[in-house]
């Protein structure tokens, strides 16, 4: 379902140009009929098993009958069964770090609306204080660092990640993976070095990360001690996280889209791809999820980082995401949060262009961004219902050439 110019079999080529996500195919009557772009893969799908939940299957770039959806910010404030809990502990610290909660957050919208994917209830910067980096969250200014990281008498603080202080990370996860057995994916997360070092350097959060960006020329070694550091500690937190029983890992970089790409390039990127190799090792079977907020800028470098699937931000055409990232990666996303407040028609209108646009191969469905405060739940629940009542079969049911042609040896 790529932008390709390959032959096909006598009487059918494929035309160059790509409107509205589908091509032009010209049949031997002379007629014509649009079909979805034929892929050229340049690795194979690594094994899957049928009972695997399908988001792993669609992460593996396995065959599925529809793509399995999740949302970004699946549990949070818009569900008024979350803002009850939270009245009763008003703590996020202590509804993200107690089993109990975690699980009880967790299963909310799994419970309510059954998609694909079951994120376990966190934060990317639940693992700090595990390594040396105490913080707390204000219900206004956000996650607050006292002692911020900016010179080389800070990075002492630093120490090896202490699992044993994630164990509530590592019990939820367990009980999470028995509630939904197969029904759907557990998925766990983490903070990329870069986001992560964002806010231990600028000491919470900042809209113009002036700070690191300066530490970037002014303190270079200091900053990649700390990446380092960051790097082999979140390495560590994923596999944790993937023996506890998570089946599927997202990176956010989320603020890796404030750097210009090039700077990206030195001081995230490599830092990501090291992540990758040493999950890889101890975790072949996992699939890895890279989302960036604001990543239009960074496609193709992130392919680089050697994610199974690369996250869109709505502000990305998906159609176009296919055309640049090539046939290696697969893609999720990437539905305007904003459509949920849409008359429901419209958006059903958008997840079937989305889909579409993404093929029937190698996408998993979600928003390109967190599911939005005040986002109704009917919407939710409409969003859902929508995604199990495709078929592939249906949707591309005039796409010959992936099933019933074969490209052209010779002309």
């Amino acid at each position: 379902m790529y932008l390709s110019s390959i032959p096909m079999r006598s009487g059918f080529l494929i035309s160059p140009s790509y409107p509205d996500c589908f091509r032009l195919g010209f049949l031997p009557n002379g007629k014509t009929r649009s079909v979805g772009v034929v892929s050229r893969r340049r690795r194979s799908p690594r094994a899957s098993l049928s009972s695997d939940p399908l988001l792993i299957q669609a992460a593996r770039e396995n065959a599925v009958s529809r793509p399995p959806a999740w949302m970004m910010r699946q549990a949070g404030r818009y569900m008024a069964v979350y803002r009850k809990l939270a009245e009763k502990y008003p703590s996020f610290r202590q509804r993200s770090e107690t089993i109990d909660l975690i699980v009880e957050i967790s299963l909310q919208p799994w419970r309510a609306f059954r998609p694909d994917g079951v994120i376990i209830f966190s934060d990317i910067l639940t693992p700090l204080p595990a390594f040396g980096v105490p913080f707390d969250i204000h219900e206004v200014r956000g996650p607050i660092i006292q002692s911020p990281i900016c010179d080389e008498e800070g990075l002492k603080c630093l120490h090896p990640i202490d699992l044993d202080k994630l164990q509530f990370v590592g019990e939820s996860l367990k009980i999470l993976h028995g509630e939904v057995g197969n029904k759907a994916a557990v998925l766990g997360f983490v903070g990329a070095p870069w986001t992560i070092a964002t806010y231990i350097v600028e000491g919470g959060m900042t809209r113009t990360y002036t700070t690191i960006k300066r530490m970037c020329h002014t303190a270079p070694h200091v900053l990649k001690a700390l990446l380092l550091h960051l790097t082999q500690a979140i390495s560590d937190y994923i596999i944790f996280q993937v023996k506890s029983g998570a089946q599927c890992i997202q990176i956010f970089d989320s603020w890796g889209g404030q750097l210009p790409p090039n700077v990206w390039e030195q001081w995230s990127k490599p830092y990501i791809k090291q992540i990758v190799s040493s999950v890889r090792k101890e975790c072949p079977q996992t699939p890895l999820v890279l989302y960036i907020n604001g990543n239009g800028g960074l496609l193709e470098r992130m392919t680089e980082t050697g994610v199974d699937v690369i996250g869109l931000d709505w502000t990305v055409d998906m159609a176009d995401a296919r055309r640049r990232l090539g046939s290696s990666v697969n893609v999720q996303g990437n539905v305007d949060p904003a459509y949920l407040f849409s008359p429901h028609p419209v958006l059903t209108d958008e997840i079937h262009r989305v889909v579409k646009c993404a093929g029937r191969k190698g996408h998993i469905l979600n928003l390109g961004h967190g599911v939005l405060v005040n986002t109704p739940e009917e919407a939710v629940a409409h969003f859902f219902d929508v995604v199990r009542s495709l078929s592939y079969d249906t949707l591309f049911e005039d796409d010959m050439a992936t099933k019933e042609l074969e490209p052209l040896s010779t002309l």
